[in-house]
């Protein structure tokens, strides 16, 4: 399998060569800022990150990541049972309810354009962040990972969506959270990408 990833590592991006150092399949990383000229050939959406699979091109980093754990049957329940279901369900409420927030809090304050920023939104984007937080903390068990015993897709969006939120200096997180991503952190293959 040839793969490529498009997508600097302070982007979605971490996302994927994070999974990518997780299974331990080989990968060709291009730090690209989105809309280059070279990216706008394989995604006319400019957006990062891209992913180039044996010629086919896959978009969005939650399309790619599932796209890698299901061709590698690792980090995801199989396809059509509850399980899976409830992983989806887990991975769309991060989706809609955490990465919203951090990425519109980015939105108005250095990527749209300055006539068009609304910074007075991001004390109530912040609200909104911890509140779901404080929702998982209390409904989800912490002490391995979100689906229980093994690793999946939402691990990988939530452990994201959290140190985006920390550079974006939201408010700290609850206990249990605080102590999920500090262990989810160590992990080598976090770590691999983090330091290159």
């Amino acid at each position: 399998m040839d793969i490529k990833i498009y997508g600097h590592k302070l982007s979605r991006a971490f996302r994927v060569l994070w999974m990518l150092e997780e299974l331990g399949l080989n990968y060709v990383s291009y730090p690209t800022q989105p809309h280059t000229e070279e990216l706008l050939k394989l995604s006319p959406k400019g957006k990062i990150p891209v992913a180039v699979v044996d010629s086919e091109v896959i978009t969005d980093s939650t399309a790619i990541l599932t796209y890698l754990a299901e061709s590698n049957s690792s980090f995801t329940f199989p396809a059509g049972t509850f399980a899976r279901a409830k992983q989806d369900s887990l991975t769309f409420m991060l989706l809609d309810e955490l990465e919203t927030c951090v990425w519109n809090a980015a939105k108005h304050s250095f990527i749209l354009p300055s006539d068009k920023r609304v910074s007075s939104l991001k004390p109530t984007l912040k609200w909104e962040f911890s509140q779901s937080l404080e929702k998982i903390a209390v409904h989800m068990n912490l002490e391995n990972f979100l689906m229980g015993e093994i690793m999946t897709i939402p691990d990988f969006i939530l452990i994201h969506c959290l140190d985006w939120s920390k550079a974006a200096k939201f408010k700290e997180f609850p206990e249990a959270i605080s102590n999920y991503h500090s262990r989810l952190v160590q992990r080598p293959a976090y770590q691999k990408v983090a330091n290159s």
